[in-house]
């Protein structure tokens, strides 16, 4: 007799490894699949069920394909009929594991079914109710129309800050990819007035249009100033000779997406420092550094004071880099003599939590 083969200990790890490796992916698959878990897993029994049970009888009793896939389905279905030929003891066995096996995957594959269908119809109902409850108690929020590439990215940033967004879209599939995050949203287009009412438009502060057709920019745009006149309006446009379309429909501001993005990649080799420390302080998670602006509201503590007697360096640790006035000129590098009106916006750079206490001190 040969003698046992051993197992040198390395082997045994790799093979570990491979098992473990094997019932990663097998976890993971399962988590990506989420909800959809039950039904697949039970569909692949139902189906290893009907192909094993075919193959059996076939084997034992000799029958041809057709008889064979006809015995299983009768019994699986447990319809009653009698058997398609006289079964021997195995043919018994065959069709008691078949009736055993089979009839509670059914019915497992069925309650997965239903409980999906239930589920998703439930979650679907009460979130789009929380959804639209939300939008009509907002004040004061953005409204992103499109949730494409640059539409995505505003949604997310304007969310990240903390601040209130409601997206606006009309593809299915983004839509269904902004059903599983928390961003509140509106299915429909955008051109249309009730669907910009339904985002809140009577009440918000701002709109982004970043849709992909110009003309639908100008169209959202033209509606929105009409609704809501006192609204600021962002608006992206792929051309520059486009912008003065835009600019007469109502929008405040005219953005090139493309344009800027070459000009920050040329920024990236010419001034890359510049371009990180800008990068590092529009970060809303920089709690070292931030760039803000803040506007002094009328009876403001602030107002009428210029930069000295405000002791805005010494009490907040902040660093006024430009005053822009009300009529929209901007002051760069203000002098210490410099006086605060009410409606001035103060562009300052210092930390998040002192920059909120100063938010709070202009507008009282």
């Amino acid at each position: 007799m040969k003698a046992p083969r051993k197992i040198e200990p390395g082997v045994r790890g790799m093979r570990r490894g491979r098992v473990l490796r094997r019932v990663n992916r097998f976890t993971l698959m399962r988590r990506r699949l989420g909800v959809l878990w039950p039904v697949i897993a039970g569909l692949t029994a139902v189906a290893f069920i009907f192909v094993g049970g075919t193959l059996a009888y076939m084997f034992v009793e000799e029958w041809d394909l057709f008889d064979s896939v006809y015995m299983v389905i009768i019994s699986l279905t447990t319809v009653g009929y009698g058997e398609v030929h006289p079964l021997t003891r195995a043919g018994r066995a065959v069709t008691a594991v078949l009736l055993l096996s089979g009839v509670g995957t059914f019915f497992y594959l069925a309650g997965a079914i239903v409980q999906l269908m239930i589920e998703g119809h439930i979650q679907n109902i009460f979130g789009r109710r929380w959804m639209r409850h939300a939008i009509e108690n907002m004040r004061g929020h953005t409204i992103v129309c499109g949730y494409g590439r640059i539409g995505s990215v505003v949604a997310r940033e304007i969310a990240a800050e903390g601040q209130d967004v409601v997206v606006v879209e009309r593809s299915h599939a983004l839509v269904e990819e902004l059903e599983g995050k928390d961003i509140p949203f509106v299915a429909g287009d955008a051109t249309k007035d009730d669907i910009l009412l339904a985002a809140g438009l009577k009440h918000a502060k701002a709109l982004v249009s970043a849709l992909s057709e110009e003309a639908a920019n100008v169209y959202v745009t033209l509606t929105a100033r009409q609704l809501n006149p006192e609204i600021v309006i962002v608006a992206r446009s792929d051309s520059p000779d486009h912008s003065q379309r835009l600019q007469r429909a109502g929008a405040n501001q005219v953005l090139f997406p493309h344009l800027y993005g070459g000009v920050r990649m040329a920024h990236s080799v010419l001034r890359p420092s510049v371009l990180g420390f800008m990068d590092l302080a529009m970060r809303g998670d920089n709690e070292d550094l931030q760039m803000e602006q803040l506007t002094i509201s009328q009876g403001s503590s602030l107002a009428g004071k210029d930069l000295i007697a405000s002791q805005l360096r010494q009490r907040w640790n902040v660093i006024v880099i430009g005053i822009q006035k009300p009529d929209g000129k901007l002051l760069f590098n203000p002098q210490p003599q410099s006086v605060l009106q009410a409606g001035d916006t103060l562009i300052l750079v210092g930390g998040k939590k002192l920059l909120a206490d100063l938010q709070r001190e202009a507008a009282s």
